[in-house]
């Protein structure tokens, strides 16, 4: 059997996209694979460095053109090199392409909840919508990531649900609890963190509520004062929110670096950030998984995050969950239950632990592959 795959999201800096993408074949890269499968892994500018097996095949189509790419240069490969199955790891498959299609929908917010999505042009307003939808109905398979995505494409796209499987996602291995103390002292020095603190880690969005929960954070500042609150990530509000002005805002009324802010953290501060932090807050109105509250858990960090979409299946009980993301009031009492319960923090790492262990790229690559193997 011949599976081809759009690899083109791991090409250059590969986003949670290519991420998901690059966990699924390293896991099939150590399975005892069927000696007639054979994978080709489509790239559209350039071919990384991969640690791969014969088993995958990889080819450069070579265009600077994701339209080109996605909806002629792949379909052709495909058609030549007579593959059984064309897998589409991110929301759209090629348009005039008559074969098998596999498509993973890791959410489908421009479609649910536009008024939600970061519309980088009108060509996407109206595009992705449309050849994503077109792709979920032609399409033999459809991953995705959780029940609550699962049920929002049957919804939208009136797509039959026997052909729907939801592959959980996971943390990678090294998203783990840290017992040295020094690291963590280390990398608290380096971002300014005087002595405790609360974190929060992603691309900062409308949706994601970060300015009521640095404001929720600077009401309770003032009484918790051996606290900080990290937040790092870009700002891609819009409508704009001045997220940098109002965390200078606040600092100047507590005469402290109460908030710190980053763009970005060091990809290998990552893990002991959260190892490091108190507490881990991230609301949002919607998300296909939730990537972020699993990392925590598994770092040991008690989480604070929104009762709906799809992060109570990624939290279970291990969470403190707001109904609001705009009530301030809420957040602020969320956060110092956070910090100040003993016992419910104790209560909330032991299940955070015991939940994220439950989730594994293992697993997820294998039911994808039974899935996989089972239509082509």
């Amino acid at each position: 059997m011949k599976i081809g795959i759009d690899a083109h999201s791991l090409e250059r800096q590969p986003t949670g996209v290519g991420r998901v993408l690059m966990n699924l074949l390293q896991q099939w890269n150590n399975f005892d694979l069927p000696p007639d499968l054979k994978f080709f892994l489509y790239f559209k500018k350039e071919i990384p460095e991969l640690d791969l097996s014969d088993a995958f095949e990889k080819k450069l189509l070579d265009s600077n053109s994701n339209a080109f790419f996605a909806h002629y240069l792949l379909p052709r490969a495909a058609k030549k090199d007579k593959i059984d199955l064309l897998f589409c790891p991110a929301y759209i498959a090629p348009l005039f392409y008559s074969g098998k299609i596999a498509l993973i929908l890791h959410d489908i917010i421009y479609q649910a909840r536009p008024d939600l999505y970061n519309w980088p042009s009108i060509w996407d307003r109206i595009l992705l919508k449309w050849v994503s939808k077109v792709s979920a109905r032609k399409a033999q398979i459809i991953f995705t990531p959780s029940e609550f995505s699962k049920r929002e494409v049957i919804k939208h796209y009136q797509v039959n649900p026997e052909k729907i499987f939801v592959i959980l996602e996971a943390t990678d291995s090294n998203f783990k609890q840290i017992t040295d103390q020094n690291k963590l002292a280390a990398v608290k020095r380096k971002y300014q963190i005087k002595d405790k603190f609360i974190f929060y880690v992603g691309s900062i969005f409308n949706r994601r509520h970060l300015a009521e929960v640095i404001e929720a954070f600077g009401r309770l500042a003032s009484e918790l004062t051996d606290y900080q609150f990290l937040v790092a990530g870009v700002n891609h509000t819009a409508p704009f929110i001045d997220i940098d002005g109002l965390v200078k805002e606040i600092n100047q009324k507590l005469g402290r670096q109460a908030v710190l802010r980053q763009d970005y953290l060091e990809e290998y501060d990552l893990v002991p950030v959260y190892n490091a932090a108190d507490l881990f807050i991230w609301l949002s109105d919607y998300e296909g998984f939730g990537l972020p509250v699993l990392e925590a858990m598994a770092c040991g960090t008690p989480v604070v995050t929104s009762s709906s979409g799809s992060l109570p299946e990624v939290t279970g009980q291990a969470a403190i969950y707001l109904d609001d993301n705009s009530d301030r009031e809420a957040i602020a009492y969320a956060i110092y239950q956070g910090l100040t319960n003993q016992e419910l923090r104790q209560k909330l790492i032991t299940k955070g632990l015991t939940r994220a262990d439950n989730f594994s790229w293992q697993k997820c690559a294998q039911k994808s592959l039974d899935a996989l193997l089972k239509t082509g």
